[in-house]
């Protein structure tokens, strides 16, 4: 599959269900206190350092860049989905939010005091991750944060329906957090903590705090 089918069939599949997935998440954080206390982390991260804009890459229906929001961070919501946009400016008017791909980013290098992204990398093939991760590295300046959220696993599963019953065609990638501290350090990044949740489960998700380090 090329990346203009995979891209174009997550972008098709995010469209379809951006109001009926908008519903099932926008009070999801308030049941999960190890999210909400990792996002305070990651705020308090982008406050201790001076603050600055932070981009929330994957955003969705934009609850979490609200979130951040209420937190005092200057963030920002990018989505690959035209309609998760339309979604999130329509629940969270005031805030930014632009249609854009991870997988190019058209910002300027060292401009971002954060970046996070959310279960959004979870679509993107192995082979395209480094890349996106090295992207992640050019826009966000020396010692900035990184935080990523992802389902835990070995495992590549397609999705064809969900969020109300609606059709979907989206692979969702599970991966161990080894594999992507290693792709996080080969980018550039420090890892320094991860956060397992639900480790008995087998809906296991992990979260990495990880920062920018220069190129050597």
């Amino acid at each position: 599959m090329s990346a203009d089918d995979w891209l174009t069939d997550t972008r098709i599949s995010y469209d379809t269900v951006a109001s009926s997935y908008a519903d099932q998440v926008r009070d999801a954080l308030a049941g999960h206190p190890y999210l909400r206390a990792a996002l305070a982390l990651f705020a308090d991260s982008v406050r201790a350092d001076s603050g600055g804009l932070v981009a929330d890459v994957g955003c969705g229906p934009g609850h979490i860049t609200a979130y951040l929001h209420e937190l005092g961070v200057d963030a920002f919501g990018v989505d690959l989905s035209p309609g998760m946009i339309e979604t999130a400016r329509r629940d969270h008017p005031g805030l930014r939010f632009e249609v854009g791909s991870m997988t190019e980013l058209d910002f300027p290098a060292a401009s971002m005091a954060g970046l996070l992204a959310w279960q959004s990398l979870i679509h993107i093939p192995d082979d395209e991750v480094p890349a996106v991760l090295r992207r992640f590295h050019r826009i966000l300046r020396p010692g900035g944060t990184l935080q990523l959220l992802f389902h835990v696993g070995n495992e590549s599963q397609l999705k064809t329906q969900g969020y109300g019953g609606h059709p979907m065609n989206v692979h969702v990638h599970h991966r161990q957090p080894d594999l992507m501290t290693t792709w996080l350090r080969d980018a550039g990044f420090k890892v320094e903590a991860h956060l397992l949740l639900a480790p008995e489960e087998k809906a296991s998700q992990a979260i990495l705090f990880a920062r920018h380090q220069p190129c050597q």
